[in-house]
């Protein structure tokens, strides 16, 4: 139990550590590629952050043997958009209160493009109904219907691809920390630094993950429990970790739209592939996510389409997973 542990907060800490080269390298990737700024954290950061995720929902419905196999990638696939809508929503908006006085700020308010991300809800909103919706029904052609999704971020991958918004002038591009002294890194260590630390972000991350089921079966905690309370949290993490060093920077812009990228994908991706490969019909814990996540991301965009954001609104949406907990612990005890 104690190498457990020891492990555990290991891959913690370097999945945060490489999440600090992560954001860096590719901050500077998207300045090399001449993207708009939001699109760097949309499409490449989150992009690069949910492959381990995405990883786990095509091992597990591609090649999972059983069914109760397969049912882990279908609820990767909704687990995931509920951490990132509640908990990782919420850590920006502590992350935020608790930095304004480093960040020399007299206010509490979220600097972002609110249309935009108000935008990229109602977009979310609306897939995020129609997957949920396929979960409720059973027919014959519904595993054509996958491709759809992958349209469908796509089309969102287009769209962010051809923004050409510009950073704010107080956003800084910091050094490469892979060469400190270099004013214009070539793009060949700019690549090495992103690429790696994701490497290093996938290995800890699947540690972190495997350690926390040791910890799940040291407690006797049930299997469907840690699968759709507890996974989903530690593969989230480097999405979240990100966002908390951005905010740290002040560049809350990249952290939400890394958010908001990711919610995307996990919204499509994962889910076109569990629709491939399984029923994709959803028990009442699935359902539950799927409702609590439509409230979340309700919210979140009634917040963002208001123009005007205070860190402290962020906080509530974090309740909710608390909610999902409660329901999931006295789902499985009767």
């Amino acid at each position: 139990m104690l190498l457990t542990f020891c492990l555990f907060l290991g891959s913690a800490g370097a999945i945060y550590l490489a999440c600090e080269y992560f954001v860096n390298g590719v901050e500077w990737f998207g300045h090399k590629l001449r993207l708009g700024a939001t699109a760097t954290g949309t499409v490449l950061a989150a992009f690069g952050t949910a492959l381990p995720e995405s990883a786990v929902t095509f091992v597990a419905v591609i090649f999972g043997k059983t069914p109760e196999a397969r049912d882990i990638g279908v609820g990767a696939a909704m687990g995931g958009p509920l951490v990132l809508a509640t908990i990782a929503y919420a850590v920006v908006g502590v992350a935020l209160w608790c930095n304004r006085g480093r960040l020399k700020r007299t206010d509490r308010l979220v600097r972002v493009d609110h249309r935009r991300l108000a935008h990229d809800q109602a977009w979310f909103l609306a897939i995020f109904a129609v997957k949920v919706g396929l979960g409720l029904v059973a027919f014959a052609i519904k595993p054509l219907l996958g491709v759809l999704f992958l349209l469908a971020y796509a089309l969102y991958v287009w769209r962010e691809v051809r923004s050409d918004d510009s950073a704010p002038d107080d956003e800084t591009l910091d050094p490469l920390k892979f060469r400190l002294g270099d004013a214009d890194p070539a793009l060949r260590w700019v690549v090495a630094q992103t690429v790696g630390a994701l490497v290093v972000i996938a290995a800890a991350s699947r540690v972190f993950v495997s350690q926390l089921e040791a910890i799940g079966v040291a407690f006797s905690l049930p299997p469907h429990l840690v699968a759709l309370l507890l996974s989903p949290v530690a593969t989230e993490l480097p999405e979240t970790l990100n966002a908390l060093i951005w905010v740290r920077q002040g560049k809350e812009r990249l952290a939400l739209a890394n958010i908001s990228g990711a919610m995307m994908i996990q919204a499509t991706i994962p889910s076109a592939l569990a629709i491939f490969a399984t029923p994709w019909l959803f028990d009442a814990p699935l359902i539950a996510a799927g409702m609590l996540t439509a409230i979340a991301i309700g919210y979140l965009w009634w917040l963002f389409h208001r123009g005007r954001v205070d860190a402290r609104w962020l906080l509530p949406v974090g309740l909710l997973y608390g909610v999902f907990a409660a329901f999931v612990a006295w789902h499985f005890a009767h």
